[in-house]
């Protein structure tokens, strides 16, 4: 007698209006073992998304009745960190910085090359379950530089007593800084780490990503923690 175990199929939701590229993500995304659902505009998608469980959204921004941006704004409002992907012809700095900004895992200009799109998918899925499996463990230990803790388990940041609220891709760069602090860290190495070896898109990214930890933990308070170190990369210590 055979004896199979089957895995359960991540179940991806496309919520894009031109139908010829939903229909095309739909065959890959099939192709490659994924369940997937599919909307046409804005409504249905969040709609569809409430409504069931997904384990990533593959969003464009320009779509009928509600915008992508607003998709996203009103998925994070009640979900923290099912990765969503944003699908997105325009290649404008302020659509991907509002994005991010929101909560989106990452962002693919149309036109995209399938290939990278499969990639940046097993990265947001791989990211998202280490953190579910964090997540669901104890409280666990605090780490801790200065007067900034944070807690991998119950995904907590707190500086000077202050509850500081971060996206997920924010919380694992902040995670990763403290696992290091004192050392001087390259784009490279946090791009490797937070976003995976096999993520495609600009280096530049780690800066847009330290600036937004900045803006959270450090400008608010009198001493900084993250450390520019010029011409290397960046460094998470007490002081200079």
């Amino acid at each position: 007698m055979r004896y199979a175990l089957e895995m359960e199929k991540n179940r991806i939701l496309i919520v894009e209006d031109e139908e010829k590229i939903a229909r095309i993500l739909e065959l890959e995304l099939t192709y490659e073992g994924y369940e997937t659902g599919k909307a046409f505009d804005g409504s249905t998608g969040l709609q569809m998304f409430q409504e069931e469980a997904w384990d990533l959204v593959l969003l464009d921004i320009m779509l009928p009745g509600l915008s992508g941006i607003e998709v996203l704004r009103r998925i994070r409002v009640t979900n923290a960190t099912t990765p969503v992907i944003l699908l997105t012809a325009k290649d404008s700095v302020e659509d991907k910085v509002s994005g991010l900004d929101l909560g989106a895992s990452d962002y693919v200009t149309k036109p995209f090359q399938i290939e990278e799109l499969l990639a940046r998918i097993r990265v947001a899925l791989r990211n998202n379950q280490t953190q579910t499996i964090t997540s669901t463990g104890q409280v666990g230990e605090w780490l801790e530089i200065g007067d900034l803790k944070l807690n991998e388990s119950t995904r907590e940041v707190i500086r000077s007593e202050d509850s500081i609220e971060l996206t997920p891709r924010e919380f694992e760069l902040l995670a990763y800084l403290m696992k290091h602090q004192q050392q001087v860290l390259n784009r490279e190495q946090l791009l490797n780490a937070v976003w995976g070896y096999d993520y495609y898109g600009d280096t530049n990214i780690v800066d847009v990503y330290i600036r937004y930890l900045r803006n959270k933990m450090d400008k608010p308070y009198d001493v900084p923690l993250i450390h520019t170190v010029r011409g290397v990369g960046y460094c998470l210590k007490e002081s200079k």
